[in-house]
This record gives structure tokens, sequence and C-alpha cells, in this order.
């Protein structure tokens, strides 16, 4: 346009459209709000209040056998609807104290994370390998239980999917278990540890194998599998299954003195919380329930535009309450059950 006079151009009737389009889209990408005063401040800490549909869902447990104990803590946070599930459970496999403990951040509607919450640890546990090869149990039941829930979902034209976070403490063995950006942190020694990655499209070997099998990653907003989907891995997401896979990353930790806690989260912690930050948090609160309850108020407060979902275990080395090795009972109830 150099050297011409500048004057006003009148808008194109195509122009108008695609800026009309383009703003519903902003719009219907932001998240609907949802009015949770009760995270907003609390009189003593450690207390929740309750606000209609948005109250938090809180609660934990203790294994039978006295070595660990756990807490979770969800809500919709700042999101009118809730699309994150959780499952904590306890179960005993041929004379084992098994812990199931998983983080599921829905996305196109809660479908493929109730699912997967109702479904995955069930198959889990009747795999014919868990105990003896427990990482090849998990992923073939991560991959099975994917193909289940695509079969269900035949008759919906509306894609929804799920990441998972999972961990599974089977004796003294830790194996978490991830597809998505959910997220799994340990403290060890006082440090904070990642114990599973994020799995996003601009990762070199993500965006690597999604162009292999002939897909494509490009910039919408963020980085976007096909432009649309801003996780490499998931459960459902039918519409782009060639390339958004539900095969594991699986990482075995070994359960020790040193081993004080592991932080099951999606990413409406994460977004605004770091690992170190988490682990600091929850280090000085004994109380697993306390401690989730903690980091909820904590991101809701810095900002979080997510549903958020934490799930804590500790480990009570050394420690006994009862004879036995069976499962424990809940404290409170869970989630949907």
């Amino acid at each position: 346009m150099h050297g011409r006079p500048s004057r006003p151009l009148a808008p194109s009737p195509r122009s108008l459209f695609f800026l009309a389009a383009a703003a519903a889209a902003v719009f219907l990408l932001l998240p609907a709000r949802s009015s949770c005063w009760w995270l907003e401040s609390t009189e003593e800490e450690g207390e929740m209040g309750f606000a209609g549909d948005c109250s938090p869902v809180s609660g934990g447990g203790l294994s039978e056998n006295g070595r660990f104990s756990y807490g979770y803590a969800s809500a919709p946070g700042k999101r009118a609807s809730m699309e994150d599930f959780y499952e904590t459970r306890i179960d005993g496999v041929d004379g084992e104290t098994v812990g199931l403990f998983g983080v599921f951040d829905g996305h196109g509607g809660a479908r493929a994370a109730e699912y997967v919450k109702q479904h995955l640890f069930s198959n889990l546990i009747k795999h014919p390998k868990f105990i003896t090869d427990t990482k090849s149990a998990i992923a073939e039941t991560y991959n099975h239980t994917d193909s289940e829930f695509l079969k269900a979902e035949s008759s919906h034209t509306r894609d929804a999917g799920s990441p998972a976070s999972t961990a599974i403490l089977v004796g003294d063995r830790l194996l978490v278990a991830n597809v998505g950006d959910s997220r799994a942190v340990v403290c060890r020694g006082g440090d904070a540890i990642a114990v599973s990655r994020d799995h996003k499209p601009d990762q070199s070997d993500e965006r690597q194998r999604i162009e292999d099998a002939g897909g494509f990653v490009m910039w919408a907003g963020t980085w976007r599998v096909g432009g649309v989907l801003a996780v490499s891995r998931a459960f459902g997401d039918k519409l782009l299954k060639q390339y958004v896979v539900a095969d594991p990353e699986i990482k075995e930790e070994v359960v020790d003195s040193s081993l004080e806690f592991l932080i099951l989260a999606s990413d409406g912690l994460w977004d605004v919380v770091t690992n170190k930050e988490a682990v600091d948090m929850v280090r000085p609160i004994q109380d697993p329930e306390q401690a989730a309850k903690r980091l909820l108020q904590e991101a809701y407060q810095r900002g979080s535009a997510d549903n958020i979902t934490v799930v804590i275990v500790r480990f009570l080395e050394g420690r006994t309450t009862t004879t036995g090795d069976g499962p424990s009972k809940e404290v409170a109830s869970d989630q949907n059950s």
C-alpha cells in the first residue's frame, strides 16, 4: 500500500461473514462461568463450603493393611458443566491389596470420562496377567477399554474423548499410566518428580507419530491435532482415532521410605500450579483429603478456568492399623457410585 493515498474500505459481505464466524467461535471457546463462591475464601484453613451445582465432592480412605491413605476433591470450578471424573478404589486380587486411582478429564461432553471411570479398573483387575505382568495388562486394558467405548459410541454423531492419568499400587510397586494432559507427580524425599508427561501435539515425537499416520498438527489458538484437539492421546475421539491413540506411557516407582505421596490431577490444577508448588502445599498436610481440597481451592483462586480434580495417595511406610490384606471401605461416597 506504500505510495497510495489511504482511504477507508467498506467491508465486503464475505469479510463480514468471517468476522462474525470468528467472533462466534471465540465466544463458544470461552468457558461458561459458574458462581462458586465457596472457593473464593474460607473462614478457616481446610474448610470448604457448598453452593448448588458447583458443590465440591471430597472424601478419602485408608487401606486395611495400613500401607496407604488417599483423598480426593473435585469441582466444576468456573465452568458451568462438569466433565471431570475420578476413581479411588481398593481391591483384593490374588491375596494382594491393590489400590487403583484415576483422574479422567473429559472433552466434548462427559461420556468418555464417565465410561472410562466405570470400566477401566474393572477391566484391568480381570486381566489374567494383572499380577504377573502388570505393565502389559495396563497397556492392553487401556486399548481394550478404548475400543469398547468406541463401539458404544457408534450411535453418537458428536465426538467425545478423555485423557486419563492413573496409578496402580500393587505391593511395593507403583505403576503410573497416562494418556493426555492430566498429570501424575510424586514427592520423593521432599522433591517434586513428574512421573507422567503431558501428551501435546507439538511434542516432536507425538507430531511425528501423527504425521506418519497421515494426520497433521496446526496452530489454532494452541497446537491441535487436525486443527481441532489440543491433546495427542486420549480415550474416544473416534473421528481422530487414527491419530489420537489411547496407548499409555507407563512408569514404575518403588514404594519405599523415601516415597511420601502421589498427586494425580486434571489440567485444571496444572494450568496454574507448578509441580513443586503442589508438592510444597501438600507436604505439611497429613490428611490427603484436606490436601486435595487445599490444591483445588488454590487452583480456583489462581484463576483456573477449567474443571478441577485432585487425587492424593499418601504412603504410610511401616504403619499398620489392622491385620489382613483385604480391601478397605471408603470414608466418603465416591463420585457416581
